[in-house]
């Protein structure tokens, strides 16, 4: 397993650097380093994420209020959502530490350390529900560790929330989504989009279900 995935303090050498990447319709110069996901450029699950988003118009269908960023590496998911919706909150979360911090050091550059929150897993306040989760999900960690994540955070979108996922084809996107789709009832899950070899699932969760179904830790 590459370490940078789910090490909460990566050995790896720091060697930081400066990128240019395509953010909310703009480019921006972000910073990244080594021991994180994708620190050479914005890698190709995530701007087929990000593309699908801003043509399908999601943050215009989901209910107000926060937006969360899983897995947030050096942070262009939380930083485009932040950017393209300056009214919400987004909360940016991972488990690596150098990953968190990369995120909240481009926030700050990009004028949006008010807004985003960056915080490890266990940070996030427990009683907040999220209108929307986004996230290239860390497939490569195994199918035991990714469901419990996705069993962590699922049930905490709101109702009428969103949850959009970025899957590659070749790592299981399809049998992901029928995993979700049979684990969580209270959600409609559906393909959103496909391009490149990737696959964006989409769960929404029925308006009428009541808040709070259990929710399972890891």
């Amino acid at each position: 397993m590459n370490q940078h995935y789910f090490s909460e303090a990566p050995a790896g050498d720091l060697r930081p650097r400066e990128i240019e990447v395509e953010l909310a319709g703009e480019t921006r110069t972000v910073v990244t380093a080594g021991g994180v996901f994708s620190p050479e450029h914005l890698d190709r699950g995530t701007e087929v994420l990000l593309r699908s988003l801003h043509r399908a118009g999601v943050g215009d269908e989901a209910p107000a209020g926060a937006i969360l960023d899983l897995g947030c590496g050096w942070g262009p998911i939380a930083l485009d959502a932040a950017l393209g919706a300056r009214e919400r909150e987004v909360w940016a979360v991972d488990v690596n530490e150098r990953s968190r911090a990369l995120t909240a050091q481009n926030a700050t550059r990009l004028g949006l350390a008010d807004r985003v929150h960056v915080a490890a897993p266990d940070a996030v306040p427990a009683e907040l529900l999220f209108a929307e989760i986004r996230s290239n999900p860390p497939i490569r960690v195994g199918k035991e560790i990714l469901h419990a994540i996705l069993s962590q955070w699922l049930p905490r979108l709101a109702p009428g929330g969103i949850a959009s996922l970025v899957v590659a084809k070749h790592l299981g996107a399809d049998s992901l989504q029928r995993w979700i789709a049979a684990e969580f009832p209270f959600l409609e899950v559906e393909r959103a989009d496909r391009s490149k070899g990737f696959h964006v699932i989409r769960a929404v969760r029925r308006a009428d279900e009541p808040d709070g179904p259990a929710r399972r830790g890891y």
